[in-house]
């Protein structure tokens, strides 16, 4: 079930998007409009989820956000919007079960393996580096692991056309005679390889 508010938000915002930034989406098709996956893009500003998530809309993306904006007025929009909390300084968890039950649900995931924005922010306190949860998490769910990227989100200010591309599916399958170790580790190697490739091709 979609949100009404994630609806209203998007159906406002998609104009703007799509029109002041000259949005352009590739690789729509890769994303399954029903039942759940996984979508793991680079991560440049706070703005890229829009841009990922208007490009296959209707279709509901939800996300994981640091915990601590749930401590903030924000997380009732957060909520709202289909988002639900990380604790990204250990392992959480109670967020890989909600993750589980998220895809399982027939929703979209969207995750950023880096972890954090590349663009330095006022409060940046980590490193960009890639983790390992968007594959464990597609392997855990046995849902497909889909590779993205945005470009143009980290020079909004200048109005910079926004680029989105979506790649086929990581191949999984042979990847489950492994522990649960090794298999999420290849699969990200497997996923940070091809989300470059498609960044570079924006």
């Amino acid at each position: 079930m979609r949100s009404p508010a994630y609806l209203l938000v998007a159906a406002v915002s998609y104009p703007v998007v799509r029109l002041l930034f000259r949005t352009r989406w590739r690789g729509t098709e890769n994303v399954p409009r029903h039942g759940g996956a996984v979508v793991a893009s680079n991560h440049l500003s706070n703005f890229d989820p829009w841009p990922l998530a208007l490009g296959v809309f209707p279709t509901q993306f939800r996300f994981m956000a640091k915990a601590e904006l749930f401590d903030t007025p924000l997380r009732g929009i957060l909520r709202a919007l289909g988002g639900f909390p990380v604790d990204r300084a250990k392992p959480d968890r109670s967020s890989l079960t909600t993750a589980v039950e998220v895809l399982r649900s027939g929703y979209l995931l969207l995750l950023f393996p880096e972890g954090t924005r590349r663009s330095k922010g006022l409060r940046k306190q980590l490193e960009p580096m890639p983790h390992a949860g968007a594959a464990r998490i597609a392997l855990r769910a046995k849902v497909p692991l889909i590779p993205a990227a945005v470009g143009g989100t980290d020079r909004l200010s200048r109005l910079a056309p926004l680029r989105v591309v979506y790649g086929p599916p990581i191949p999984l399958d042979d990847l489950a005679s492994l522990d649960r170790k090794s298999a999420a580790a290849q699969a990200t190697s497997r996923l940070v390889e091809a989300i470059d490739r498609l960044e570079q091709s924006l």
